[in-house]
């Protein structure tokens, strides 16, 4: 694996957070590559304000610091926040601004530089804000593999911000250039919702929630068989989303605690609104941008359900289950227990047998299964 990202000159030394002792996978692609050698090209003017959207693990922030532009970053992931912070430290760079997915963009911007999300939702919600911009004359250069580079993604540019071509492709990378030619004045609602009458709920969902326009059916098949006991004192909802089990676990428990954890601004917001309008005493509910359990007390929960992902950002990897499974053992009370769902080919099963010593499946259907482990 590679940590050395040398282009145009420079050197930077940038790790994927959080670290693996045996990562394989380095924190750049082609397409970040792509962008600093654009812009190196061009006559962008040193200490300009570059705004950098979903920068992964910090190669853009990184790079931008090095040259001396002012860097503001702009993600939904903590993960990618830590990535930037952290990657910034081990070069010795000077500081970047981090922004949440939420928070208000900056006015004074000169060149808005971007990843292409893997959600369509996101990609919409982030033009629309770069239209409510008061500078009129902006460009957005965006880079993505080709393979994620579609005609309705460049309809998308169109339809929300203005005129919109792309480069040829380099090292399978393609860049997409976007001309602001569209205004704002107020930003479109910022959350959809959805109806799930089995269990009267109706969920409101930021951008980039997943699932954001229906139930996914792993979190259905949950919902009919949530811990509901008596004893329980603290239920985590670990990888949260909307805050669809959190809501169900809190109902079930109306004597228990409820925290809801993700590392998405947006899934937070959500899940924190969701509780609140379905009627959950806000005293009894905790909702946490977090990686993980990081810095939760041990022993101090009986019950962690989770769903885990198995990709971060573009990349396939279990490492974010297994530490979800590692930090619930180590989060959960003498006898409490963790409640997983998962599609099937994943084996859970096996790694929660080989944590926690033990391991049941308690239900599934043809694609998905729950596993329920002691501690």
């Amino acid at each position: 694996m590679k940590t050395t990202l040398q282009i145009e000159g420079i050197a930077l030394e940038l790790r994927r957070y959080p670290l693996q002792k045996n990562e394989t996978l380095q924190a750049w692609d082609a397409a970040d590559e792509y962008l600093i050698e654009h812009i190196e090209a061009t006559d962008l003017e040193s200490g300009a304000h570059i705004l950098i959207m979903n920068d992964g693990f910090g190669a853009l922030s990184c790079w931008a610091s090095l040259k001396g532009y002012q860097v503001t970053a702009v993600n939904d992931s903590l993960l990618s926040q830590q990535s930037i912070q952290h990657n910034l430290n081990k070069n010795a760079l000077s500081h970047v601004q981090c922004l949440s997915s939420l928070d208000t963009l900056p006015d004074d911007v000169d060149l808005v530089v971007m990843k292409l999300p893997k959600n369509n939702r996101l990609l919409i919600w982030q033009l629309q804000q770069i239209a409510q911009l008061e500078r009129a004359q902006l460009t957005t250069i965006t880079g993505a593999k080709t393979k994620d580079i579609h005609t309705s993604t460049l309809k998308l540019f169109e339809k929300h911000l203005g005129s919109t071509h792309t480069s040829l492709a380099k090292k399978k990378a393609r860049l997409v250039f976007c001309n602001k030619e569209k205004s704002l004045n107020i930003l479109p609602p910022a959350t959809t919702s959805f109806d799930v009458p089995d269990y009267q709920l109706c969920l409101a969902n930021h951008a980039n929630v997943f699932s954001s326009e229906s139930l996914d059916i792993a979190a259905y098949l949950m919902l009919q068989h949530m811990p509901h006991d008596e004893s329980i004192k603290h239920i985590i909802d670990l990888g949260c989303g909307n805050g669809v089990l959190a809501i169900q676990a809190a109902k079930l428990n109306p004597q228990a605690r409820v925290t809801a954890v993700d590392e998405s601004h947006m899934a937070i917001a959500s899940a924190s609104l969701n509780l609140s309008t379905h009627g959950i005493e806000p005293t009894r509910t905790h909702c946490l941008v977090n990686n993980c359990l990081d810095d939760f007390a041990p022993e101090s929960a009986d019950v962690v359900m989770c769903n885990p992902p198995f990709h971060q950002l573009q990349a396939v990897t279990d490492h974010i289950a297994w530490q979800m499974f590692c930090d619930a053992q180590r989060v959960l009370e003498p006898k409490g227990r963790i409640v997983v769902i998962g599609n099937r080919h994943l084996g859970y099963h096996t790694k929660l047998k080989r944590l926690f010593g033990n391991a049941q499946v308690i239900a599934s259907n043809r694609k998905f299964v729950i596993v329920e482990a002691y501690k």
